[in-house]
């Protein structure tokens, strides 16, 4: 009998996996699967819980959480010789990563995908020993998804970025960086960097627009030095996926990148915080395999 892990976050989603555990439970049961669960207690208990199941020899490990419980999963998974395959239930706040693969936030359809079998293998990304699936990036305005409690997110949901990025809006300084990839060097002042996987980055499903999840690249977004009226001009445009031609934004596909600054910058790594920079980043193409949607299939969005 296939065996299934199913490691979640019991605050997400105002909880909602929680109470729905028992009907996804019996579905995978009858599905054939061997099923236990895993609930997260603390920072860092998803990327144990994960390289235990590993160890265990599961064929499956299901991450139930927002984009944080899933890379951290990730990390318990990235450096095993055997990788099971991952499935996703979404109940986080922005599930960015589920968006990129049209996975819904409905539970009940998510198991659908997850049971259907539909798989991929799939780029992740590594920096200073920290693996993701998603973003990583540096500046102010990626500070937003950790400085945000949790609590608040539980709470308002997407709205609570919007506050805090009102609040910090007045205050956002440029930090001088010098940025290498694949051969090239910009050494100026910028309000940030990303570097993604997916084109669903912060909510936003166009910010990078011809991100692949397997053709081991990055695409990697810089946004120079500027003022508050061009930086909503900017956002303006991410909308609509409109910005990438303007002289504000340097992008780029690489597969290594090194950035460095001249003041202390902190490093987002799928919307957590992932320590300092410097950092070296490098794409692991098509490490991981992923369940993916017929939706994602379909639409050939990668």
């Amino acid at each position: 009998m296939k065996k299934a892990r199913i490691i979640y976050n019991p605050t997400s989603g105002r909880e909602a996996f929680k109470r729905e555990l028992p009907t996804v439970l019996e579905r995978f049961e009858i599905a054939g699967y061997e099923t236990s669960t895993h609930a997260t207690t603390c920072e860092g208990d998803a990327t144990d819980a994960a390289r235990t199941a590993v160890e265990r020899g599961y064929d499956l490990v299901v991450a139930a959480g927002g984009d944080g419980t899933i890379s951290e999963v990730i990390n318990g998974i990235a450096e095993q010789e055997r990788r099971p395959r991952l499935g996703i239930i979404p109940v986080g706040t922005t599930n960015d990563f589920a968006r990129a693969l049209y996975i819904p936030r409905d539970i009940e359809r998510a198991v659908d995908i997850i049971l259907g079998e539909k798989s991929m293998l799939m780029d992740i990304g590594e920096v200073n020993g920290h693996y993701f699936m998603n973003i990583a990036g540096g500046g102010k305005l990626t500070e937003l998804t950790y400085e945000v409690p949790s609590k608040l997110k539980t709470v308002i949901g997407h709205l609570a970025y919007y506050v805090k990025g009102v609040e910090m809006l007045p205050s956002l300084k440029p930090t001088r960086a010098r940025i290498e990839y694949d051969g090239k060097v910009f050494e100026d002042d910028i309000m940030l960097f990303l570097l993604s996987n997916t084109n669903s980055v912060a909510g936003f499903e166009k910010l990078a627009p011809d991100a692949k999840v397997n053709d081991g690249y990055f695409d990697l977004l810089i946004l120079k030095k500027m003022n508050l009226a061009e930086f909503i001009r900017i956002a303006s445009l991410a909308q609509r996926g409109a910005h990438l031609e303007d002289e504000n934004i340097i992008y780029a596909q690489a597969k290594d990148i090194k950035v460095k600054t001249d003041e202390k910058m902190q490093l987002n790594i799928d919307g957590e915080y992932g320590g300092l920079l410097p950092g070296e980043f490098h794409i692991l193409q098509q490490h991981i395999e992923f369940i993916v949607s017929d939706e994602f299939l379909e639409k050939g969005d990668y």
